[in-house]
């Protein structure tokens, strides 16, 4: 005899082997025991044998017409031995009643379980809904099953129009879309984002690249909202100053400017000169909101996406020509010595004489012509006082770093502009995706980057005091060369040791960074209001706020630096194929990493990780990924045993923070601090990402320089 009985809800069936009272104890064909209870049993039957019958009830089950089954069921509750009587017959076999069991068991749309063996049917109301479920169910799956042969032929489903982009970074794992692309993507054994750019979802890992940042942080779009510009206070006081600029042909937010004039026997007058946007800008207003929410402007090859509005920019960056609204930082420096005696912080109106321009003046203003005052250019007695002031103030920060334990700071490797040639006809026309790259070298130290990069730390810095000693909060960057404190954001002074300074607050570029808007509201306070500051400015003393904004703009500026990087990648990948460069060399880093000669592009060699650091390779360019910005090279020869002494300083001197965990841009410190465009290249991608924290805050007083 055989046993049909339930088992955590499924159906089976066993043979018996021994009955104790009101239980059994049976065995499955495959030799699996079982302890029956007899509260479980559905049926007893002695043919055919147990296996038999569920192969062959099973068969007969699929035959079963589910609707006209429940048109027969009665409207209450049944067994399923007597719906098999209605369904087959007064003489339903077991195979024939099993087959029942299984139908109702297998289709709760129509029917409802009741208990063991028992069954209700379904509500017709309710079973018409389910029904309709099922068939949009059925329909989706349809669907999903088109979709998915289309992406895996390389074409995009219609429905798939405007969606890619979410599909990839904010997706629904609940849509059939979704569903779609995972399918193709396992069957074709490519990641999601592949799929999407070989059926034009995306149109190509540019677009990819672009739409991954603007989803994060303007998922809204670029545009500005509508907003209302302040006008600075007329009554501002003239100053008798003739100033003039130092940044890139291509800056339009000009921050800062200089001016220098004699302060009687044996002084100079040195001005530094910062744009004023805080006096148009209020606390709170649409403007503040604007530049509160994007916290800085975002740089990178070829375009900028601007923190302040064109208008804003316009009414107050200090173009030539102009009387410009500024605070001024006065220093009274002696002569002799270049020491800085005494300051003065104003906040008044300037004319702006001229726009001086890097890529013009790089190779004429050099080391050797101001030594021999050779050289016709613009401004020059007064580049003439700024360089050894700027070479004094270096040489003095310097001195900090040794006795803080640092190495002095290194300018042996060259930073790279990137420029895009856009096409000027054809369907292409003005497409950045279509352009011709060019990564040019340009000398880190030079004398104009020197002089920007000195005053920029050295307002930063004094300002920084200037705040602390009124009793007024500030936004600080504070770094300690070791232990475990990385560099940070916060709202109270602390030593900055990269940069060898006792505190050092952003303050300089309030065109195209909040932190530092928010600092030249502060430093306007303490110069109108004196002592009364601290409690008339705009951030008191523990404003809970002025902390958020440290943090926020800590984590936002590190996003948009990173971005900067991930494109500057890709335009270094996409010149070795635009030059066919199917060999190149590079210098040896460690773990393997090799940084290429002619672009800042590292690669990742693991099988060169034996060789000495600072080696010269031959490489040979095997496939380049412009998806997962990679590229894949092969050691061809080793060029020199000889190690590479300024390549491996570097690295020794990037490491010097490894202690600290920092994770932040460029290695060199006072190369380009002009505000933040000076961005990390991709050296960092294969360094411990060290003394780089310092080496952003000493690149950002001379950005302007580099990327404008």
């Amino acid at each position: 005899m055989h046993l049909l009985f339930e088992e955590s809800g499924d159906i089976k069936a066993a043979t018996i082997l021994a009955q104790q009272g009101e239980s059994w104890q049976a065995e499955s064909a495959s030799g699996k025991r079982f302890k029956i209870k007899a509260k479980d049993v559905l049926m007893q039957f002695a043919k055919p044998g147990a296996e038999e019958l569920l192969t062959q009830a099973g068969a007969l089950a699929g035959d079963i017409d589910l609707p006209f089954l429940w048109e027969c069921a009665p409207e209450g509750e049944f067994g399923f031995a007597d719906l098999a009587g209605e369904y087959f017959g007064a003489d339903a076999d077991p195979v024939q009643q099993t087959a029942l069991a299984l139908a109702l068991h297998g289709a709760p749309v129509y029917f409802r379980r009741k208990g063991r063996g028992r069954f209700q049917r379904a509500p017709e109301d309710q079973l018409q809904a389910a029904l309709a479920a099922l068939e949009r169910k059925r329909q989706q799956g349809l669907l999903q099953d088109q979709y998915t042969a289309e992406l895996k032929e390389g074409r995009l489903p219609a429905a798939f129009e405007g969606k890619a982009i979410g599909l990839l970074f904010k997706p629904d794992k609940n849509s059939i879309e979704y569903k779609a692309l995972d399918a193709a993507a396992s069957a074709l054994g490519k990641s999601h984002t592949e799929v999407l750019i070989a059926s034009g979802g995306i149109a190509s890992p540019f677009a990819l690249h672009t739409a991954r940042f603007m989803a994060e942080y303007f998922p809204k779009g670029r545009a500005f909202p509508a907003f209302e510009l302040g006008a600075a206070a007329d009554e501002l006081e003239f100053a008798d100053v003739q100033a003039f600029s130092i940044d890139d042909s291509a800056t339009t937010e000009i921050d800062d400017a200089f001016s220098v004039a004699e302060a009687g026997p044996g002084r100079w007058r040195v001005g530094i000169h910062i744009a004023a946007p805080a006096l148009g800008i209020a606390r709170g207003d649409s403007l503040d909101a604007i530049s509160r929410d994007r916290l800085s402007t975002v740089y990178f090859p070829g375009d900028k996406i601007t923190m302040l509005p064109e208008a804003a920019i316009e009414a107050y960056t200090l173009k030539a020509g102009a009387q410009c609204p500024a605070v001024s930082l006065y220093l009274t420096v002696d002569t002799s010595t270049w020491d800085v005696l005494a300051s003065e912080t104003r906040v008044e109106r300037i004319s702006v004489a001229h726009n001086l321009r890097h890529d013009v003046l790089d190779t004429v203003i050099t080391e050797d012509n101001l030594a021999a005052g050779a050289g016709d250019y613009p401004c020059k007695a007064g580049i003439a006082v700024l360089w050894p002031l700027a070479c004094e103030l270096h040489e003095g920060r310097q001195k900090v770093r040794i006795s803080n334990g640092l190495r002095p700071e290194s300018h042996t490797r060259p930073d790279y502009s990137y420029a895009l040639d856009l096409p000027e006809d054809g369907e292409h026309a003005g497409d950045p995706e279509h352009a011709r790259v060019r990564i040019e070298p340009r000398k880190r130290g030079a004398p104009l980057d020197k002089i920007v990069a000195e005053l920029m730390i050295l307002a930063n810095s004094t300002w920084g005091k200037f705040l602390a000693d009124a009793g007024v909060p500030g936004i600080y960057r504070a770094q300690r060369a070791w232990g475990a404190v990385r560099t940070c954001m916060q709202t109270t002074p602390a030593p900055h040791e990269g940069l060898g300074v006792a505190q050092y607050s952003w303050s300089t570029s309030p065109l195209r960074r909040y932190v530092d808007l928010v600092n030249q509201w502060q430093i306007i306070s303490v110069a109108r209001n004196g002592v009364m500051a601290k409690m008339v400015a705009p951030f008191t003393p523990k404003d809970v706020d002025l902390m958020a904004i440290a943090a926020d703009f800590d984590t936002t500026y590190a996003g948009y630096a990173d971005y900067q990087a991930t494109m500057e990648r890709y335009w270094c990948l996409r010149w070795l194929k635009q030059e066919n460069r199917s060999r190149v060399q590079g210098v040896v880093l460690k773990n393997g990493a090799v940084r290429l000669a002619e672009v800042p592009l590292v690669v990742h060699m693991p099988d060169l990780a034996e060789l000495p650091r600072g080696s010269w390779v031959l490489l040979e360019v095997v496939s380049i990924d412009e998806i997962r910005l990679e590229a894949s090279c092969r050691l061809i020869e080793l060029l020199a045993q000889k190690v590479d002494d300024a390549a491996l300083a570097e690295e020794e001197l990037a490491e010097e923070f490894t202690a600290d965990g920092t994770d932040a841009a460029d290695v060199e410190t006072a190369a380009a601090e002009h505000d933040a465009e000076a961005a990390p290249d991709t050296l960092g991608d294969a360094q411990p990402h060290a003394d780089m924290q310092s080496g952003l805050d000493a690149g950002a007083a001379s950005t302007d320089a580099q990327h404008g």
